[in-house]
């Protein structure tokens, strides 16, 4: 299996973001590439960086799923907002369109808040760099297995499945699982998106909610009492071309590994009914019953079960790397997946 990850996502190291209303230390920083890429040198395996970070290539597949406003915004954003009176060094928003606003803004202040839908997503001077290198990584990943790779694995932080096609939100900025979905869509008709992050990928379901070319399926704590909050119920099954092509499983807080695993079983028969050509996992291990943002009540072992049961599916896969945060567990996890998924 190649694996891939570019340095320049360190460039994205945000300090802070706010917790219950409090700034606290940001887990979503350069130490998470640290810890999972010590899980990797456990098996022997390393890291390949792509070949280009910035390509026209990953700006046009980047358009067919973000909105080009949006991507402008991420671009010029912390140069615009350092241009106003008193600013701080850090881009977060003080106001949101709430209820839905009726005209896109013109201001700084405006555009942070149109385009970030909570306080996750603080940006600095290099932040877009570093979200462009996870970008190119999960592209890397894709463009492997289209050439043959039978699966490839992409370490992406800042993660992605809770940008929307223009929106920012929990930690991610550009929809990296998505992307990679893009991609395996230029040779295959019919991909799917298999998310088993702690939280409900919320902007992954948007982006293809009304699509029926790209399925997208989730098993995640309950939105009903923890975040992303206003996503992911199980009513929610697409709509138009895409209605049935979305499958969301909500667990209650604090599922143990059976019952996760039990619940990946009826995810993956909705999957198969699907008949899908090529596969992403939005791989999160913050499942894990000591993650910082725990919801759930997952061991190492069960991630090992995990891996074994996607390997099983036997579909080209890319294995894009969304949540996850930094404990001494981190890299454990990440190795007990891959050990099953290559062991299978």
């Amino acid at each position: 299996m190649k694996l891939f990850y570019h340095p320049d996502q360190e460039r994205h190291a945000p300090p802070t973001f706010l917790l219950r209303g409090r700034p606290v230390d940001s887990p979503e920083g350069p130490v998470r590439a640290e810890l999972l890429t010590r899980g990797l040198a456990s098996m022997g395996l390393a890291m390949t960086p792509p070949t280009e970070v910035d390509s026209g290539r990953l700006r046009d597949r980047l358009a067919r799923i973000h909105a080009p406003r949006y991507l402008d915004f991420l671009e010029t954003i912390h140069a615009r907002w350092c241009e106003l009176p008193d600013a701080a060094e850090i881009v977060a928003p003080n106001v949101h369109p709430c209820g839905g606003g009726h005209h896109y803004p013109r201001h700084p202040v405006g555009l942070v808040g149109w385009h970030m839908h909570d306080m996750a997503c603080p940006m600095t001077a290099d932040s877009f760099s570093g979200i462009l290198a996870s970008a190119a990584s999960a592209e890397a990943a894709a463009d492997a297995v289209l050439i043959g790779e039978p699966a490839a694995y992409a370490l992406c932080r800042p993660p992605g499945h809770h940008a929307g096609p223009e929106r920012a939100g929990g930690f991610c900025f550009l929809n990296n699982s998505a992307l990679a979905a893009t991609v395996l869509r230029e040779s295959y008709e019919r991909v799917a998106i298999l998310d088993v992050d702690l939280h409900h990928g919320n902007g992954t379901q948007d982006i293809f909610y009304d699509r029926g070319d790209v399925w997208t399926g989730s098993l995640h704590a309950d939105p009903a009492d923890f975040y992303p909050f206003f996503w992911g119920g199980a009513d929610e099954h697409g709509e138009g071309e895409g209605q049935g092509a979305n499958v969301n499983l909500p667990l209650p807080l604090g599922s143990d590994g059976a019952t996760f695993l039990a619940t990946l079983d009826r995810l993956i028969e909705a999957l198969d009914a699907f008949r899908p050509q090529a596969l992403v996992v939005a791989l999160g291990l913050d499942a894990h019953k000591d993650d910082p943002l725990a919801g759930l009540a997952l061991e190492t072992d069960d991630f090992t079960a995990l891996g074994r049961r996607l390997a099983a599916l036997a579909l080209p896969t890319v294995l894009v790397q969304e949540g996850g945060y930094p404990t001494e567990h981190l890299g454990n996890n990440l190795a007990a997946f891959l050990g099953g998924y290559t062991a299978a």
